[in-house]
């Protein structure tokens, strides 16, 4: 005998989200791909230009481990979009300094991300489009701004700048 799945009576907003999230991700790489960089290089290029900060500040802000930063970091170097240097206001610590060809790859790259996110939003006529994105921010900026301490440690989204 085959056991019965339980009815749904709310739409699956968690498949919706994670199925919505993983497609953007997926089209953000390969838009990234083509000017030779990856989605993690865009977000450390982009943040290291707005101020000074260090890795670890970057990598806080991009949800990135400390491996998985210095990796990107190393490939930003080596690419020679950004370097490792001391900071103006801690001697101890290092910053990323975004170079002049990163500069100009941070440039693009926004354009890209924009072009991206235009495109998904640009699928839905204006009227909806303008209630989802207020809906969203008032999701993630409400009831599911934080998420709950989780012994199965749940990944948490990548938090925006503030």
């Amino acid at each position: 005998m085959t056991a019965m799945a339980p009815t749904r009576t709310e739409p699956d907003l968690s498949f919706l989200l994670d199925h919505a999230g993983h497609v953007l991700r997926g089209r953000m790489a390969a838009a990234l791909a083509e000017i030779g960089i990856t989605p993690r290089m865009h977000c450390v290029l982009v943040h290291a230009l707005e101020e000074e900060r260090t890795q670890a500040q970057l990598a806080e802000i991009g949800d990135m481990d400390k491996t998985t930063m210095v990796v990107t970091v190393d490939a930003l170097e080596e690419a020679g979009l950004a370097e490792r240097r001391p900071s103006s206001t801690d001697r101890r610590a290092r910053i990323i300094a975004v170079t002049e060809k990163g500069e100009r790859i941070a440039a693009q790259s926004q354009k890209i991300v924009d072009g991206v996110h235009e495109a998904a939003l640009g699928s839905l006529p204006d009227k909806e489009r303008e209630v989802f994105l207020r809906a969203m921010n008032r999701l993630v900026t409400g009831h599911l701004a934080t998420a709950p301490e989780s012994p199965a440690g749940v990944r948490r989204a990548r938090q925006r700048a503030k």
